[in-house]
């Protein structure tokens, strides 16, 4: 709905009034200030909170907010995916006419979409806009490629290079076009299919040269290959063979790795940091010859994979200074995993711990590594286990005063009951850093007073750090819900339909592996 500076002059008169003691109005200083007289310098401001979205329709209002909502500054970081919250741009002509008119040298951050990706698009970013750093190219629906048989020219400054990869075409083509214009390149994102793949795979297509690739990025710090079902060691060892800079390397549900090759990564990439590889076919016998003793890193996510006991101890107890765990779902981590960490490693420097699903690991097991570490914590996740209550979490919370993330419950339904009320206080009055938190439990399961109002308030009020705070479809969520929208607070409660919490945010190269 379109919003004319009438309405909007009658609002800031109205909020202008002054009321003396007696509820006569006064006047104020500011009485007769209309949201006309704002200098453009302030409206451009507020027009920086909007989305693009919301700046087309304001740009509609008068011919001085068009002239505000075109300005340049507005278009830093333009989306044209409208499937994920983008604009939608209806013709290459119109793209041609944004990229001179409105983007030109402010540009520095665009998604597109395959059907806005040809070459006269791409000359015209490397021509009218330098200073383009990021950018995202969208091929995962692609059947059929334009031809770049005749491109030239391709975006120079780049750091940042995101490709999402089609199933069935062959991107070699356009690649061998870009190499020449890449070699700046500090992170690159290649992302696959996962989710798309069929349990009976037919053929597996490499549908991107990696080997080619690495030739012609060696400045590479962030390298995040997700969900593609060609990728294995030998991609891994080719990125390490040519990119000495490399701090990070996720490869998270690339199911063919293995870690055949993790020794030869560690002993060439000595700044590697952070290894992500959730959902992979991680070996044990691989891992027990990686020389953990002498590697750098302190970020690992090993979720998901079927490392035995044995490995997993030999692991902990070598890597020097592991800050960051993501553990979940591995039926080889048990308590002698744990108290064997604690008595021959080094815990001491993490901050973020998750045991998702790690059903062998007994309660007891876990309050006496929280009862040592949990003071460091920033990040917990004690999620997908029926063993692990409300009990424990009122137990261990006192403890956990540093905690920033808190991820809780099972959505399996329980025999017993969780009192959510004395949870709620009780996170309140121990974790005044909070920031995110997840409860998993079932609404069935959770039980509250017609007072819970007052543990909410609790929460909301002395945990002001607090921006999301996820929980189960239910009647306590909306009753969560409509209790911090009465403070105006609108973002923070949202549903594990559409949200869900992770130690991720605390990664170190966090900003740097976003995509999407």
């Amino acid at each position: 709905m379109d919003v004319s500076p009438d309405v909007w002059g009658q609002l800031a008169l109205e909020a202008s009034q002054v009321y003396l003691t007696d509820g006569t109005a006064a006047k104020s200083p500011f009485a007769g200030t209309t949201i006309e007289k704002l200098p453009d310098k302030v409206l451009l401001h507020i027009f920086s909170y909007l989305t693009h979205k919301e700046i087309c329709r304001m740009a509609r209002v008068c011919k001085r907010w068009r002239l505000i909502a075109y300005d340049t500054r507005l278009w830093k970081n333009v989306s044209l995916r409208p499937e994920i919250s983008g604009l939608h741009v209806g013709s290459l002509e119109s793209l041609l006419a944004l990229i001179s008119i409105r983007f030109g040298p402010s540009l520095r951050y665009i998604e597109l979409p395959i059907e806005l990706i040809t070459h006269t698009v791409l000359h015209e970013l490397a021509n009218k806009c330098p200073n383009l750093t990021h950018m995202l190219l969208d091929f995962s629906t692609a059947m059929q490629l334009h031809d770049f048989s005749e491109l030239q020219a391709f975006p120079t400054k780049l750091r940042y290079l995101c490709i999402c990869l089609s199933e069935v075409i062959f991107m070699e083509g356009f690649m061998r076009k870009i190499y020449n214009f890449i070699n700046g390149l500090e992170i690159l994102h290649l992302i696959g299919t996962y989710e798309k793949v069929e349990e009976e795979e037919e053929e597996i297509y490499e549908v991107i040269n990696v080997h080619k690739l690495k030739s012609a990025t060696p400045n590479l710090r962030v390298i995040n290959l997700y969900g593609i079902n060609f990728v294995d060691d030998s991609h891994i060892d080719a990125f390490s063979s040519n990119c000495i800079q490399l701090e990070c390397l996720a490869v998270n549900f690339c199911n063919k790795v293995t870690g055949s090759t993790l020794k030869t990564l560690f002993q060439r990439s000595r700044r590697l940091k952070c290894l992500l590889m959730n959902g992979t076919n991680l070996q044990s016998e691989y891992l027990m010859q990686v020389e953990w003793e002498k590697c750098a890193l302190q970020e690992l996510d090993i979720t998901a994979t079927d490392l035995n006991t044995e490995s997993l101890q030999d692991m902990l107890t070598r890597l020097p200074g592991l800050r960051f765990l993501s553990a979940g779902q591995l039926n080889g981590l048990n308590d002698s995993v744990l108290k064997t960490w604690m008595e021959a490693g080094n815990p001491r420097n993490l901050v973020a711990l998750d045991l998702d699903s790690s059903d062998n690991l007994t309660e007891e097991a876990i309050y006496k590594f929280l009862c040592k570490h949990g003071h460091q914590l920033w990040g917990l996740g004690l999620s997908g286990m029926t063993h692990i209550t409300d009990s424990l979490w009122q137990t261990v919370l006192p403890i956990l005063t540093n905690a920033k993330i808190l991820v809780m419950g099972t959505q399996e339904r329980l025999g017993i009951n969780i009192l959510v009320d004395q949870l709620m206080d009780s996170i309140a009055r121990n974790c005044l850093n909070l920031e995110r938190i997840e409860l998993r439990w079932d609404p069935d399961n959770l039980r509250f007073s017609d007072k819970s109002q007052k543990a909410i308030d609790t929460l909301r009020v002395k945990c002001l750090k607090l921006r999301c705070l996820c929980l189960s479809d239910g009647r306590y969520y909306e009753v969560v819900k409509a209790n911090f929208e009465r403070a105006d607070r609108m973002t923070v409660v949202r549903t594990l339909t559409n949200c869900r919490v992770s130690n991720y945010y605390l990664l170190s190269n966090y900003k740097d592996l976003i995509f999407n």
